[in-house]
């Protein structure tokens, strides 16, 4: 939404239903997942400025907290200024997905602002924004559109799919985080990478026997370290598991853990029957507004 000068935008959690960790490149890891968006989302706020300046405030999540130097919404926003010469904006965050989860908190805010920024001064070089998104996160780009896609390589080479599978998924967030740094670090230490695999396995179960077939292939390969820097990990899948899920698993380095169930009154059950320490979400898979010529940001608020 654009309203003299401002632009309103919705920025969604991911999660990764399979992580595979295929080798290293120039120091990166590389990976192949199976991701999709939920409907667990941060609120961006971006109002036009008449000079070049980022101004961000954030709300919510201890991210109040969070040095500018290492907030992925103020590089975003300066990036794109550098890249098409614009003014800048004063752009508040709102947020509502979990830091340090594995949920893509901070790639959301960085690909929300590009959107909110994009929309707001009528940017539609989508192959240019997401350039910038890919130099900030390795889910940066992905998450500009989001969906049900497969993300390959340093998470720069995304498959879009055009299906959009009803899901409902019942996420438990423990208030301690996992690094993702140390995770990898650790998971260096523990394992070797096992190459594609989990991933192309899940998908062909998808699609030759379905959703509840491919959910009992979810799995991450960061599950072990994600569980020896912080058992709560494994605890909250631990805890999932015990409603019988179709599958469950943990979200990219962790600490959330997710379970897809059949039914949304499935979820809803297994969340009104779940007693224990970690904050709990029910949240559907989100996906896109419908592709248009020009590139426009698929969740902008209308009429808010």
């Amino acid at each position: 939404m654009s309203v003299m000068g401002t632009v309103k935008v919705l920025s969604y959690a991911k999660l990764n239903l399979t992580l595979d960790i295929t080798g290293k490149e120039d120091n990166y890891h590389t990976l192949d997942s199976l991701v999709v968006t939920v409907g667990l989302y941060d609120k961006i706020v971006a109002r036009k400025r008449k000079d070049p300046l980022i101004g961000v405030t954030m709300h919510g999540m201890g991210s109040d907290k969070l040095y500018p130097e290492e907030n992925h919404a103020v590089r975003a926003g300066e990036k794109f200024v550098e890249a098409f010469g614009t003014n800048g904006a004063d752009i508040t965050v709102y947020k509502n997905i979990p830091m340090g989860a594995g949920l893509g908190g901070s790639s959301a805010d960085a690909a929300g602002v590009l959107n909110a920024l994009a929309q707001l001064y009528e940017i539609t070089d989508f192959v240019k924004l997401k350039a910038i998104a890919d130099g900030l996160g390795s889910d940066t780009g992905y998450m500009l559109r989001g969906g049900l896609a497969r993300m390959r390589g340093r998470g720069d080479e995304v498959e879009f799919f055009s299906d959009s599978p009803d899901m409902h998924f019942l996420l438990l967030c423990p208030k301690s985080d996992v690094s993702t740094a140390e995770c990898y670090q650790t998971y260096d230490r523990l394992s070797e990478p096992n190459g594609a695999g989990r991933t192309e396995r899940c998908l062909e179960a998808y699609r030759s026997m379905g959703l509840g077939e491919a959910a009992r292939l979810f799995g991450n390969d960061l599950f072990e370290s994600a569980k020896s820097l912080n058992g709560e990990a494994g605890e909250a899948v631990a805890r999932l598991r015990e409603f019988s899920p179709l599958g469950a698993g943990m979200t990219g380095s962790g600490s959330a853990a997710f379970a897809l169930f059949e039914t949304r009154e499935l979820c809803e059950w297994a969340k009104s029957r779940y007693r224990g320490k970690f904050r709990i979400y029910l949240a559907d898979a989100v996906y896109p507004a419908e592709k248009k010529k020009k590139y426009s940001n698929p969740y902008s608020i209308e009429g808010d």
